[in-house]
């Protein structure tokens, strides 16, 4: 998806132009700069943790891993794999199916455990492709 700018060129110069800048109403709005400034958000840097990926919904998965990709933290094989539906089942690495039928864009997830056991169930069956793949996906759910 291309995403292009609200703006052209044409914009900033009328917006630059002087006979428009006469009839402006901006010089009528005034700062009251003796007010004292007050905080009103604030964010605590002590502490900073990366997101829960053991209770996130596949949608924010998704757009963590999307903000990952266009920084250049997973390769675009990683993000396909990540942005790929939930299948309607799975097998976890003890042999029992899970029912993914209920997990929506909304829904919370651990996505960490269910990589991690599909992680475990291709190397038991040897397959390199998706080994490769899944350890990219561990290694992204576990920074």
């Amino acid at each position: 998806m291309e995403i292009f700018s609200v703006r052209s060129s044409q914009s900033l110069l009328f917006k630059n132009s002087q006979n428009n800048a006469k009839n402006s109403k901006t010089e009528e709005i005034g700062i009251d700069t003796g007010a004292a400034a007050s905080v009103i958000f604030r964010t605590d840097d002590s502490g900073v943790e990366g997101p829960d990926f053991t209770a996130m919904s596949p949608g924010e998965l998704r757009n963590h891993a999307r903000q990952s990709y266009d920084g250049g933290g997973i390769d675009q094989d990683t993000f396909a794999a990540i942005s790929e539906p939930l299948p309607m089942h799975a097998i976890d690495a003890q042999g029992n199916v899970i029912d993914l039928t209920g997990i929506t864009d909304g829904t919370l997830f651990n996505f960490r455990d269910y990589y991690e056991n599909q992680l475990q169930i291709a190397m038991s069956i040897g397959d390199s492709d998706s080994v490769k793949t899944l350890k990219s996906i561990v290694n992204f759910l576990n920074v």
